[in-house]
């Protein structure tokens, strides 16, 4: 296939980024699968690349230090597989994860140049479905039963976002082109204002799939920032906000 390149939309994007605001009071973090199993290289099964895992974790803190200063809420979401009597993982009743299982090689892995499973992917009770120790507080929420792709289904994530009445969810985590891409389609047909922090993400698929996700993202969902330009959005809201 020939290359693509990447459409030009800076003008754009940076008009949304003026129109963006961050109410602390309405905002929550939702970080996606910031777990062991893919980004502790001791124990993952489906590990982002190290320079990324190390870039994402020390990103990752930076952030949710600063929204912890600003009270607004965390919540950690984690994929967590049971054992099934004759069937194994709960993930392999999916059709393409038990085929991309089967298809794995050597040579051609899920993840390039690394070794990964997905049948025995952050099993119940394993190493894997810890979250990364930086990036927890005992004042965060955790929701640890998502089984798919998207964050909103089959949990009761979005039942927590409005309890807390949460209109703003800023989203990072593994990986880019697939859990935050799917919560971020999610909860854009929820109506929450959608940000990722490109600081913050990764895809152990590939780089071309990490930016495909952010375009996606900053071009019909919601903003893609960095970790200062988010920093700068709640310091500009809430000094709107101040009587």
């Amino acid at each position: 296939m020939k290359p693509v390149d990447i459409v030009e939309r800076a003008s754009l994007i940076s008009g949304l980024h003026k129109q963006l605001a961050l109410n602390p009071k309405e905002t929550a973090m939702v970080t996606i699968d910031m777990h062991r199993g893919h980004l502790d290289m001791d124990v993952a099964t489906m590990p982002a690349k190290p320079e990324d895992a190390k870039r994402v974790i020390a990103n990752a803190k930076a952030a949710l230090d600063f929204a912890r200063k600003a009270k607004i809420p965390v919540i950690h979401v984690v994929l967590v597989y049971r054992r099934l009597a004759g069937i194994g993982s709960e993930g392999m009743v999916n059709p393409f994860w038990k085929a991309m299982h089967a298809a794995q090689t050597e040579t051609d892995r899920l993840t390039p140049g690394r070794k990964s499973t997905v049948r025995e992917h952050n099993i119940e009770g394993s190493a894997g479905t810890e979250i990364i120790p930086e990036l927890y507080r005992e004042s965060d929420y955790v929701i640890d039963n998502k089984k798919r792709l998207d964050c909103f289904y089959g949990t009761d994530l979005r039942m927590l976002l409005d309890t807390l009445g949460v209109k703003n969810v800023v989203l990072m985590g593994i990986n880019t082109n697939t859990c935050v891409l799917n919560t971020s389609f999610t909860a854009f047909n929820f109506d929450y204002r959608v940000v990722v922090l490109s600081d913050c993400v990764a895809s152990m698929y590939g780089e071309d799939l990490h930016v495909l996700g952010l375009q996606n993202v900053a071009r019909c969902l919601g903003w893609v920032v960095t970790n200062e330009q988010f920093f700068e959005k709640l310091k500009e809201t809430r000094h709107a906000l101040q009587p």
